[in-house]
């Protein structure tokens, strides 16, 4: 398979360099039912469940008879409780539970690849080497870098974890939306207008996560390199 490539910009916007967009990551197919099967398992994973009615058993009074069985012409009763009569009981209503579906990771990242590479063929992946930002967090500074890439209304910005000021400088943007690479997935690349990584968060999103590790799969086996040198 052929690697794409696309300029990597500086905070100024000029040409930097270049990054390599592996074809399996960011050319793959983009199978429909597939990504839209794991987004329906996201969004029902990040429901509570937590809703709950109450049966007739279990709301209060209603314990007294409300009057005699015959003579009165109306249907027999024997609780206010019942789910006929306001304040009663509710019938087949909703109880806590559990939304999560098993999804496998390779599905995951079948999905995540097939969003990418979505993007990717629109041109709407950018890198930069970062956000001209040095000394204190600056979201004017890091706005007027996004500005130079896109002026579409939805951003997702993939940054490494320990870049704390352009986390902090783009946290409270309404119109960005702020991950680092392990937490890279399919619905927010969806949801999003054009995705810009920094160099760092590419390179370790295409070490790790890009072929299904984890961050700590990452951490350990760099340090086993390490150890090994």
């Amino acid at each position: 398979m052929t690697t794409q490539t696309v300029d990597v910009l500086d905070a100024a916007g000029k040409k930097a360099g270049t990054a390599d967009l592996p074809s399996e990551v960011f050319d793959a197919q983009t199978n429909i039912p597939l990504i839209h099967q794991v987004v329906v398992a996201q969004l029902a994973a990040a429901r509570q469940g937590t809703h709950s009615t109450k049966t007739r058993g279990e709301v209060r009074g209603g314990g007294k008879k409300p009057y005699k069985q015959k003579g009165t012409g109306r249907a027999r009763q024997g609780s206010t409780r019942a789910p006929q009569f306001a304040g009663g009981g509710t019938v087949h209503g909703p109880q806590p539970r559990d939304y999560s579906q098993r999804t496998p990771k390779k599905m995951k990242a079948a999905a995540l690849r097939g969003a990418l590479s979505d993007r990717a063929r629109a041109g709407r992946v950018h890198v930069v080497t970062g956000f001209g930002i040095d000394q204190a967090p600056s979201t004017k500074a890091a706005l007027a870098v996004l500005a130079q890439l896109s002026e579409r209304k939805h951003i997702l910005v993939v940054v490494e974890r320990q870049d704390e000021l352009a986390l902090k400088s783009l946290r409270n943007v309404e119109r960005v939306h702020l991950l680092v690479a392990d937490q890279l997935n399919t619905y927010d690349v969806l949801i999003s207008d054009d995705v810009v990584f920094t160099q760092g968060a590419l390179d370790t999103f295409l070490a790790g996560p890009a072929k299904g590790k984890s961050a700590t799969a990452v951490a350990s086996s760099a340090e086993v390199e390490e150890d090994t040198k």
